[in-house]
């Protein structure tokens, strides 16, 4: 075993400033044992190792593959892309127990965030893990953003701000490092930077009240790393992308924001850098603009590419075109957030996040203020009926005609449902909830009136990312809609995902369906034969259409018209971003695609 955490070499590691090189780097690489190569450079001075889906079969295997990387350097950093969500690596195979930041958002209860970041990152630490690329900052303010929507706390700065903050708290108490992510902010961009280099025109003066805002609250909260975007920002730097620019890692974010942490670049090898500067070039340029620690391997996961960025490195330094100084200064960055991980795992964890916590109630619940939010059909769509986040309630507006939502009130506490509007009964909240599990989530009542009570008021233990999901829910019913009570048809209209999501981890509310309603069948539809197609295969049957940010999808639009045209009794789920007025029988907006939340909108459908 070969240990570097305090700069000092080892007897089979090369000269110095090739393991500064080395070290720098956040490769990847693939299958569900460190392959020989890995171990290898580990014992060169490689000090990082990035995880996708991949490398994970289950928490056991994941666990094993951290403690093979830990034998042969036991202050490794293990890195992985975990925001919950719609991005998961550790259950990319059956969706995430966790909702994503867009739920989160919505629910606007900080002591949920924080609890959701603690379950999350004790899970995370449980497997080896010690560095999470995560959470995103950036403030969706342009709705047809194509790689970030439901992965921003939302569109609302100071939202997106307190949240980030608490995001971070809670998965630190866990003793997993945040890299906030994506600095300066990737939230006014319509490009991919996955697959070109977007632009962001806003004048200085927005970038300051907006995109930088919620990262002036991570590095207020202490974000152990912070991640660049590859995104031009000409008020900022009018030549270089964020990622490959001194003026905006150096000058910005360490010199006038003064950040001291690691700055992490994305992935080296999206095209917004490879086809630009190519991943050699592009990445002195990060390391000579401040970036301390080079990703890659989302796409890249050889030793070859490992090969060829440490070779780039120290020629650059050879040459004179990157520093020997920044070189080691970046290295060192590096071996500091090692030695903090390290010191994290061994200090006893607190049993529930930070004492600062909002809206903790009896036995360390966290389920806080309000409940999931419903509107009327045609009523006003209140997003502000949500709970406070000091421990106090908050008011739901109103919501439907001829209706008022109820006040929430602390969950347990006993807040009244909406008056005159049967879909404004999820005002309510009926009284006697507990404490939960390990204290991270606590279990309170029925959010809606006349279910039963799902979060365990007769002592239930519930998992906070369950509650999470169900707080999310924005449901709009019609009049006449009445639970289903025999096997729908679920017709997914199924977008293209984007890369960070991938296209391997299933989302929608089939299978959460056919678990209370057996019999549930479910067909993908796509193009402008999507509503038609989807007519046929239901037949007669219930039908229950799944959507994904349907304001960008023109053809998604068209297929709910025709879907609604000739079965109005159609169910609407919008697991997107909801831009879109809600319509259908039934229309719940989950904010957020993952399984959780696919099992919170299947009980509303099915009335449980």
């Amino acid at each position: 075993m070969t240990t570097f955490a305090s700069g000092t070499t080892a007897s089979n590691s090369k000269d110095g400033l090739t393991r500064d090189a080395l070290t720098v780097l956040q490769p990847g690489f693939t299958g569900t044992t460190a392959p020989d190569w890995l171990l290898r450079r580990l014992g060169e001075g490689l000090a990082s190792v990035g995880l996708f889906g991949r490398n994970i079969a289950s928490p056991d295997q994941l666990a094993a593959l951290t403690a093979q990387l830990r034998v042969e350097r036991d202050d490794v950093l293990v890195a992985i892309d975990e925001e919950g969500g719609d991005v998961t690596r550790l259950e990319v195979r059956t969706g995430s127990s966790f909702p994503g930041n867009h739920a989160l958002g919505a629910v606007d209860d900080v002591a949920l965030t924080e609890a959701v970041a603690l379950e999350l990152g004790r899970r995370l630490a449980a497997c080896g893990v010690n560095l999470n690329w995560a959470p995103s900052a950036d403030v969706n303010s342009n709705p047809a953003n194509p790689v970030i929507g439901v992965r921003s706390f939302g569109a609302d700065t100071d939202l997106v701000a307190r949240h980030t903050a608490a995001y971070v708290t809670g998965l630190q108490a866990a003793g997993v490092a945040a890299c906030t992510k994506h600095f300066p902010g990737h939230g006014d961009t319509a490009v991919d930077s996955h697959h070109a280099l977007p632009r962001i025109d806003a004048d200085l003066s927005v970038l300051q009240s907006r995109e930088l805002v919620p990262f002036r609250a991570a590095i207020a909260a202490g974000s152990r790393a912070v991640m660049s975007a590859h995104i031009l920002v000409p008020a900022l730097d009018p030549d270089r992308p964020a990622t490959l620019s001194r003026r905006i890692l150096t000058g910005l974010l360490r010199e006038e924001l003064g950040y001291d942490g690691l700055i992490v670049t994305d992935g080296m090898e999206m095209q917004a850098i490879a086809a630009t500067y190519g991943i050699e070039r592009g990445s002195v340029l990060a390391i000579a603009a401040g970036a301390d620690a080079i990703c890659v391997g989302g796409g890249l996961a050889d030793d070859d590419t490992v090969r060829r960025l440490r070779d780039a490195l120290v020629s650059a330094v050879r040459a004179g075109e990157l520093p020997e100084e920044r070189l080691a200064d970046a290295a060192n960055r590096v071996r500091a957030l090692a030695e903090w991980t390290a010191a994290a795992a061994a200090t006893p964890k607190a049993s529930q996040a930070g004492s600062g916590s909002a809206a903790v109630v009896t036995g360390g619940s966290v389920i806080g203020s309000g409940t999931q939010h419903t509107n009327g059909l045609n009523g006003s769509n209140d997003s502000n009926g949500l709970g406070g986040t000091d421990g106090t309630s908050g008011t739901g507006g109103v919501n439907a005609t001829g209706g008022t939502a109820g006040t929430g009130g602390l969950n347990g506490t006993g807040g009244t449902g909406g008056t005159d509007s049967s879909d404004s009964s999820d005002g309510a909240s009926s009284s006697g909830g507990t404490g939960g599990t390990d204290g991270t989530c606590g279990t309170g009542a029925s959010d809606r009136t006349g279910a039963p009570d799902r979060t365990g008021g007769t002592g239930e233990a519930v998992d906070v990312g369950l509650v999470a999901a169900r707080r999310a829910l924005t449901v709009t019913r019609s009049a006449s809609y009445t639970p289903l009570t025999e096997a729908p048809y679920v017709a997914a209209l199924t977008p293209v995902a984007n890369i960070a999501v991938g296209d391997e981890t299933p989302w929608g509310v089939a299978a959460e369906l056919a678990r209370l309603l057996p019999g549930t069948e479910t067909g993908s539809f796509t193009g402008e034969d999507a509503g038609s197609s989807a007519l046929a295969a239901a037949g007669a049957r219930p039908l229950v259409a799944v959507v994904r940010d349907e304001h960008r999808h023109p053809w998604m639009a068209t297929a709910l018209d025709t879907l609604l045209a000739s079965r109005p009794d159609t169910v609407v789920v919008e697991m997107g971003v909801p831009q879109s007025v809600p319509r259908g029988a039934l229309h719940v907006a989950t904010h957020g695609a993952a399984r959780v939340c696919g099992r919170a909108a299947a009980e509303v459908i099915a009335g449980e």
